[in-house]
């Protein structure tokens, strides 16, 4: 799913508000941490996590992202947020 610009303003201000939910260390992705990831998207579709991964955070959040089939929104600083629309019905209406 390919989100346009006005889609990403969205999600990027609906984000805001949220804590980090997941916390990605120096040892990287483990299979914890992406079953982790991936209960939280699917619960919440809109998440942050926080990236202590040294120079390669956006390669980590973007990692993060295609292992649990998300979009990566955003990267500031150490915290990413990621979004997975649900298939049952989805919590954001996104604009067009």
């Amino acid at each position: 799913m390919s989100l346009n610009t006005h889609q990403l303003k969205f999600l990027k201000a609906q984000a805001h508000s949220l804590k980090p939910v997941v916390l990605l260390g120096n040892d990287g992705l483990s299979d914890s941490v992406i079953k982790e990831i991936d209960s939280s998207i699917e619960h919440h579709e809109l998440i942050k996590i926080k990236v202590n991964a040294g120079d390669d955070r956006k390669e980590q959040a973007q990692m993060a992202a295609d292992k649990v089939n998300a979009q990566l929104v955003s990267l500031v600083g150490r915290v990413a947020v990621l979004f997975r629309q649900n298939k049952d019905g989805s919590r954001f209406i996104l604009p067009r």
